[in-house]
C-alpha cells in the first residue's frame, strides 16, 4: 500500500508547484536589485579610455542604465527605439558595454549613432556580474537616489517604455 502512496502524495504535492509555475512569465527574471542600491562601479569609457565612467554619473538624477554588445541581435533591434529615447531627453542614458570587442563596440556606435551619454566598458563582465546581469539587453531604472527602480531584460520597444518605465518616473516627477 505504501508502495502506492508515496508518488501519489509526490504527485499532489507537484501538481500546485507545477500550476504556479505555468502562470510565471518566463521571461521575467526577478532582480535581488530591485529597490536596492545600485551597484557602485567605475569603468573606462569606451570611447575614451583616459576617461572613466561609472555610478557617480548618475548621482542625483533618473538615470537608464542599458547593458548592449555588438554580439548581441537584441541589442541591434533596440538600438533604433534608444536613439528616439536620447532625442527625446527624458532622461540621460548611460550604456554598459559588457564582453565585448572595443573597436567593434566604437564602430558600431559610429556606423549606428550612439544614443548613450557615456558608455563604459566592461570587456571582462565583471560589473555585469555585480549588476546581476543575465545576457544582452538589459536596462535599469536608478532613481535619483541611486536605487534600482525597475529592470527590464530584452530589447526596449516604444510598448515597453510607455508601459514600465514611464509611470515610474511621472511617479518620480521627472515628466507629466
Amino acid at each position: 500500500m505504501t508502495r502506492y502512496l508515496v508518488p501519489l502524495v509526490a504527485f499532489a504535492i507537484l501538481i500546485p508547484v507545477l500550476m504556479i509555475g505555468l502562470t510565471r512569465d518566463p521571461r521575467e527574471l526577478p532582480s535581488p536589485l530591485l529597490q536596492q542600491a545600485a551597484p557602485q562601479f567605475e569603468l573606462p569609457s569606451l570611447l575614451d579610455p583616459a576617461r572613466t565612467v561609472g555610478s557617480k554619473d548618475f548621482d542625483n538624477q533618473m538615470t537608464l542604465l542599458n547593458v548592449w554588445a555588438t554580439w548581441c541581435p537584441g541589442c541591434r533591434q533596440e538600438h533604433d527605439f534608444l536613439l528616439q529615447l536620447a532625442r527625446e531627453a527624458v532622461l540621460p542614458i548611460y550604456g554598459l558595454n559588457w564582453r565585448d570587442n572595443r573597436p567593434e563596440a566604437t564602430r558600431w556606435l559610429e556606423v549606428l549613432g550612439n544614443p548613450y551619454v557615456a558608455s563604459a566598458f566592461d570587456e571582462e563582465g565583471r560589473v555585469g556580474i555585480d549588476w546581476g546581469v543575465y545576457g544582452a539587453p538589459e536596462t535599469f531604472l536608478i532613481d535619483a537616489n541611486g536605487i534600482v527602480v525597475h529592470k527590464h531584460i530584452a530589447p526596449l520597444t516604444r510598448e515597453i517604455w510607455e508601459r514600465d518605465f514611464v509611470p515610474l518616473i511621472r511617479a518620480a516627477g521627472v515628466v507629466q
